[in-house]
């Protein structure tokens, strides 16, 4: 009944026209001198059977898509109605099914973030617990270890650092400016951040980049993808007196940065998936304090801003970490030459 009378009300401007064409057409005649009533009973009669069946055959064709959408959906499939037969109709099917094959893709995605964040939260809270319950050790000792104690805060920065990344990363187009920066410079201040780093654990860093190289960036992000390489770098290589070597090389493509340790390497298995979120991996089931985010959030980084990560290894002799900025990104300084 909901379905006929919602059918009925869609097309009551309908018959209101029909009326209102079948009294012009009276009048017409009934001016003309036609003035016979049987002529007009006729006429009125055949109208209403010819509407009535044109509406009743209407009704018939499309009394499943009327019935389907006077019920209340139970679910979001029942968004896909089927047996319509009017083009106007398939296309409104074909429509809705593409807005709910979008709307699946939304929720999935939004899903995915939100597994993600929660699986990184859980992870994160779980991992700060070890350097707080160092801190504490060491405060119940009679003689307090500075040193020990700046470690372990380091730890607890990098990764509130990285939770705080993490959570830009959703706005990232907001947070992103542009701009041409001294490759050098750049790479001398993220070395710097790392000095402590480098001196905890016997290692020495190798710049050789020229000081006219520049890139076309984003300064924040930037050093923070490099700070992720550095601090990888360092953290898989577990003999003092290695070194870390990083190169710029000027490529057909555009300048090359690479970043080559000379640690444990990475396996041929896991070499692939390292940039995956929270994979960790042999070489961090060894080290204990990855959080499987670091590349990945680097790589998503990159990707973002337009340059092309690779990473190399091999095992037992070291990985490289290449970051490619194209044609158009990278270049030397310009002079300032004035003609006299």
């Amino acid at each position: 009944m909901k379905a006929f009378t919602l059918f009925v009300k869609e097309h009551v401007p309908f018959m209101l026209f029909q009326i209102g064409l079948v009294s012009f057409i009276l009048l017409l005649f009934w001016l003309d001198g036609f003035r016979s009533p049987n002529t007009a009973i006729y006429s009125v009669a055949m109208s209403i059977l010819l509407t009535a069946g044109y509406l009743g055959a209407k009704y018939i064709m499309r009394r499943t898509y009327y019935a389907r959408i006077v019920e209340k959906p139970k679910q979001m499939e029942d968004a896909l109605i089927r047996h319509v037969m009017t083009p106007e109709h398939k296309k409104t099917i074909e429509f809705t099914r593409e807005l709910y094959r979008l709307y699946q893709h939304e929720v999935q995605t939004l899903y995915n973030r939100q597994n993600r964040h929660l699986h990184f939260m859980n992870q994160w809270v779980h991992q700060m617990k070890t350097p707080i319950s160092v801190i504490n050790l060491l405060l119940q000792e009679d003689e307090v270890d500075k040193k020990s104690i700046e470690q372990e805060v380091g730890r607890i920065q990098n990764g509130l650092e990285i939770v705080l990344v993490n959570a830009r990363l959703e706005t990232f187009e907001e947070d992103m400016q542009i701009e041409r920066l001294l490759l050098r410079q750049v790479l001398q201040e993220v070395l710097n951040d790392n000095k402590r780093l480098f001196i905890a654990n016997g290692l020495f860093p190798v710049l050789n980049v020229e000081e006219h190289l520049t890139v076309a960036t984003d300064r924040k992000w930037i050093k923070f993808m490099l700070n992720q390489f550095i601090t990888n770098a360092v953290k898989y290589t577990f003999e003092k007196g290695k070194k870390i070597h990083v190169n710029a090389v000027q490529l057909q493509e555009g300048l090359c940065l690479e970043i080559i340790d000379e640690g444990i390497g990475i396996p041929a298995s896991d070499l692939h998936r390292v940039t995956k979120a929270f994979f960790t991996g042999e070489n961090g089931r060894l080290s204990g304090e990855s959080t499987g985010m670091g590349l990945y959030i680097a790589s998503e980084v990159c990707e973002k801003l337009g340059h092309q990560l690779t990473i190399s290894s091999k095992q037992g002799e070291g990985t490289t970490i290449a970051l490619l900025f194209t044609d158009g990104e990278a270049g030397e300084q310009p002079n300032d030459t004035t003609g006299r």
